[in-house]
């Protein structure tokens, strides 16, 4: 029996290459059973020991993009998000979104008054008597991480806030901290947010009700997604403040604004369509 291939991760840890792993991944996307099997035997073919799961995931990607285009958008969806950048805005726009289709009403960029400053909040989702202030910590790489001092300086700011709120003898509302991010969280960070009471959103964190978990659960899809657009139209797109392709699909004379060619227009809106539905 062969010995297993050791794969390289975003962390520089090694694993040993799991087939089951990239197939359910593929299907998740919607590439079906078949297809699936059919493009991890051709990864497979092309393994070699210390391979970067990068390498793999860009394998996997060409390959699926070429049989099914929407697929290959949802199979990407961790990259369309680090695309969501530089500014990191469209992020907060994202979760603002993410807490809107939780029937929670946000706004993005808001200022609230602590008891010593005053401080600017990413996100304010509010629902019934219950207020979630949230902070989004957006990374362009996934080799960045959000460490303790993340959570730390979050809980001082929601603190003052807080401590304004009480002053003011509140108004019967129930405040809860809340941290976006789309790479992952340290242990440490994870540790403090816990025994602080903040709420911690990373990727792959908490199981369940991750990053990932909630995009997969609401099926909103970012407009960064879609590959049969140039990152300078995504770009163009993002700037106009349409971050989903939902919104876009509303939108759609955008799409020749920002200079989407006609030869490529109705494979933009098959795309467009496929995914919102």
């Amino acid at each position: 029996m062969s010995k297993p291939v050791q794969i390289r991760k975003y962390s520089g840890d090694t694993v040993e290459f799991d087939r089951d792993k990239l197939i359910s991944s593929l299907i998740s996307a919607g590439s079906g059973i078949e297809l699936a099997n059919e493009i991890t035997q051709e990864v497979e073919k092309r393994l070699f020991d210390g391979i970067s799961t990068k390498t793999i995931y860009q394998m996997a990607f060409k390959r699926l993009k070429k049989s099914r285009r929407t697929s290959a958008s949802k199979y990407k969806i961790k990259k369309a998000i680090m695309e969501l950048g530089p500014s990191g805005f469209p992020f907060e726009q994202f979760v603002g979104h993410i807490f809107n289709n939780d029937g929670y009403s946000t706004e993005v960029g808001v200022i609230m008054e602590g008891n010593c400053v005053s401080h600017e909040i990413d996100v304010v989702a509010r629902k019934g008597n219950l207020c979630h202030i949230s902070e989004c910590k957006y990374h362009n790489s996934q080799k960045k991480v959000s460490d303790v001092k993340v959570p730390l300086y979050i809980d001082s700011r929601f603190r003052d806030i807080m401590a304004r709120i009480r002053a003011e003898k509140g108004n019967g509302t129930k405040y809860k901290g809340w941290i976006f991010t789309n790479t992952r969280f340290t242990a440490d960070a994870i540790k403090y947010a816990n025994c602080a009471g903040i709420q911690l959103i990373s990727w792959d964190y908490p199981v369940g009700k991750s990053l990932k978990d909630r995009i997969r659960n609401s099926g909103l899809m970012p407009i960064t997604a879609i590959t049969t657009l140039t990152r300078r139209e995504k770009t163009e797109i993002l700037n106009r403040g349409i971050v989903l392709c939902s919104e876009l699909f509303k939108q759609k004379n955008v799409l020749a604004e920002v200079g989407v060619a006609r030869t490529r227009l109705s494979k933009v809106l098959e795309d467009l369509e496929e995914l919102c539905v």
